[in-house]
């Protein structure tokens, strides 16, 4: 069994073992990290050798670190992201380089439709139909985008959404509200099969699907990092914030994940806290007294043009993973639209959550 993991911000990892008699057996581990001293290599091999194959990735880094000589040195590698990988093994998780990406990069869409592009496909993604999809939102309009489990009246103030013309739709991710102006915003969505993400916990897929943006950021000169438990963080702020969505597969098969992030490029803060109720235990819990501190845009970190951030981070994405241009098809589009209809713009979906 072969698995690969990459250590946020670190290196790659990548584990071959056998298993007899539900216990791991030769047991290698290699990667592009830096170990110190040498021999730590084979207390790390040592310590998975015979690890029931029921022991989860903690389990895995505590057998690891007590193993370890006290003067070693792991340079991007970590005891925990052996284990990970070790239980991407076991799982027969797959690679970004094992799929042909598309690209999906069309014009301005309405809200209610971006929500229902994502769940539409996301589930073409999980039924085979459609291979791994990277799609670049545009929007046609102002937005509110609450989570799937958020109180409509607890986050949005509704006079001040009316005054500013925004409209206010439900996802079908978790999370916080994401405030969105067209050309202000960067919003994009990963689709991916579930055996991508296989053998990492929920917290742990959010930073392996965060990590190629992380790469492109700092392409772009900006040191960023995955913040637990869904955002991208400089340290000048906030950048973005991710949801995922789990859809389940045909006949209850293997299924898909849906990872969407959102990024501030400029903000209107004041405009912001006029439609948002950010009340001052979720500030408190970000370690900042000012919602206007919360959030520090692209725009003044890059110094480019929205436009050309997207296309460098579409540039990012090709060269780590490949990407081929595609499009959304007629009856994906013809079954959005019936979701607009039947779900994302209706008061029930939207209220739902009073």
């Amino acid at each position: 069994m072969h698995g690969e993991y990459k250590v946020p911000g670190g290196k790659l990892v990548v584990v071959d073992l056998d298993v007899q008699g539900d216990v791991l057996r030769d047991v290698r581990v290699a990667g592009d990290f830096f170990l110190e001293p040498d021999e730590a290599i084979l207390s790390i091999d040592g310590a998975l050798e015979g690890a029931p194959v029921s022991t989860d990735a903690a389990g895995l880094a505590a057998r690891i670190t007590a193993a370890l000589p006290e003067s070693t040195v792991m340079l991007g590698l970590t005891a925990e992201g052996v284990g990970i990988a070790v239980r991407r093994a076991l799982a027969h998780a797959t690679e970004w380089g094992d799929y042909d990406w598309q690209l999906i990069h069309g014009g301005p869409q309405a809200p209610a439709l971006h929500m229902a592009l994502d769940e539409v496909i996301t589930a073409e993604v999980a039924a085979g139909r459609r291979p791994p999809t990277l799609r670049v939102w545009e929007w046609a309009s102002p937005a509110v985008v609450i989570g799937s489990f958020q109180s409509l009246r607890n986050e949005v103030d509704p006079q001040g959404a009316a005054r500013h013309g925004i409209t206010v739709v439900r996802r079908i991710s978790g999370g916080g509200a994401m405030f969105v102006e067209p050309m202000s915003t960067i919003t994009y969505s990963l689709s991916v099969p579930e055996a991508l993400v296989s053998g990492l916990s929920f917290a742990d897929s959010y930073a392996y699907l965060d990590d190629w943006v992380l790469g492109a950021l700092g392409d772009m000169g900006i040191k960023a990092w995955y913040q637990p438990l869904n955002d991208i963080a400089t340290e000048a702020g906030k950048i973005a914030g991710a949801a995922q969505k789990r859809v389940v597969g045909p006949d209850g098969g293997p299924g898909a994940v849906l990872h969407h992030v959102t990024m501030s490029y400029d903000i209107d803060a004041d405009k912001m806290l006029e439609v948002l109720r950010i009340g001052k235990e979720k500030m408190s819990d970000k370690g900042t007294r000012s919602a206007r501190k919360r959030v520090d845009p692209l725009r003044r970190q890059t110094g480019l043009a929205r436009e050309q951030v997207i296309e460098n981070m579409i540039a990012s994405f090709r060269d780590r993973h490949g990407l081929t241009a595609g499009e959304v098809t007629a009856e994906e589009m013809d079954r959005a639209e019936e979701l607009v209809r039947t779900k994302f713009a209706t008061e029930e979906w939207t209220a739902r959550v009073p």
